[in-house]
């Protein structure tokens, strides 16, 4: 049986950090501060991979244009991660929750407590991108901190099979699998906890993965400059942002900006058409729809 089972202690991440050797004996204040040395090298880790970013970017903004989807998937952090970025989409992009889809070994269940054994099956994903119809107008981004999940290599295999364009997120150094169009490496090092993942490499991730759904959104019109103007207001948090982008951008009060969302059914977007243009909501629809749901060909620059 041992001659079966992987031996992952090349990995980056199975690394045991200089730093940290002797972390159970440290005052807290300098365990802590290990902790925000080693967070510090996120961020070059993140930006080194910025070419390969933009390219998953790129990819799947073309074939969202075409009616396509964002489908993440993993297991245990790295599924989470893409669970939580997925959700994050329709309140802040005004997405259909079915655009940006989060997969994660073991299920919903998952999101709460461990699944971990799921991510050993290579065909582990298969049903649900059976269910999801996976094909050739989606971007599959498989997430493996190890970049040697079964659960996820089998998963890009299958998406590849199916015409999808695929894209492999890791924290170590490998080679580009066949199954993957794009490898995105964020190289953050050894972890302060020999091999936890949720921390350095899950920081990473989750950057990546918010630079990856806010980029794609931001090429299919989702802002205006730096604009939230897609969004639907739909708590109290919401509405005030909405009021305050509407104020920003117009002459009204905002009591009267918050009556013109209303009338906009909460989508700021076109309540900014309907007052700058002088139009009812069903004339600003026409138009954002004219013009891809690109604000600047219709308003100009933003104030």
């Amino acid at each position: 049986m041992s001659d079966t089972l992987p031996d992952r202690g090349r990995l980056d991440t199975e690394q045991r950090n200089v730093a940290s050797a002797g972390l159970d004996v440290m005052s807290v204040p300098d365990m802590l501060g290990v902790f925000v040395d080693e967070d510090a090298r996120v961020l070059d880790a993140v930006q080194a991979a910025v070419p390969s970013i933009a390219k998953v970017v790129e990819m799947t903004a073309e074939r969202m244009r075409r009616g396509g989807r964002l489908i993440y998937f993993g297991a245990g952090t790295s599924g989470r991660l893409g669970v939580l970025d997925a959700s994050e989409c329709p309140p802040t992009f005004h997405t259909d929750p079915s655009q940006v889809v989060g997969v994660i070994a073991g299920g919903d269940a998952a999101l709460r407590k461990s699944s971990e054994g799921m991510e050993d099956d290579p065909d582990g994903v298969a049903a649900e991108f059976e269910r999801l119809g996976v094909g050739a107008a989606d971007v599959a981004v498989g997430i493996a901190a190890g970049g040697t999940t079964p659960y996820v290599l089998g998963g890009l295999a299958l998406a590849k099979r199916r015409g999808a364009g695929t894209a492999l997120m890791c924290c170590v150094e490998i080679d580009q699998p066949a199954t993957a169009d794009v490898l995105v490496k964020l190289r953050v090092g050894p972890e302060v906890v020999t091999g936890s993942t949720r921390m350095k490499s899950g920081t990473a991730t989750k950057l990546a993965l918010n630079m990856i759904s806010t980029g794609t959104m931001v090429q299919l019109g989702k802002t205006w400059g730096n604009l939230m103007v897609d969004l639907k207001a739909t708590n109290a948090k919401l509405r005030d942002r909405a009021a305050r982008i509407i104020t920003s951008q117009t002459d009204l009060s905002r009591d009267d900006a918050l009556a013109l969302l209303d009338r906009a059914g909460g989508w700021v977007k076109a309540a900014l058409v309907m007052q700058r243009l002088g139009v009812d909501r069903a004339a600003a629809l026409e138009k954002l729809e004219e013009h891809g749901g690109r604000l600047r060909p219709l308003l100009g620059v933003p104030r």
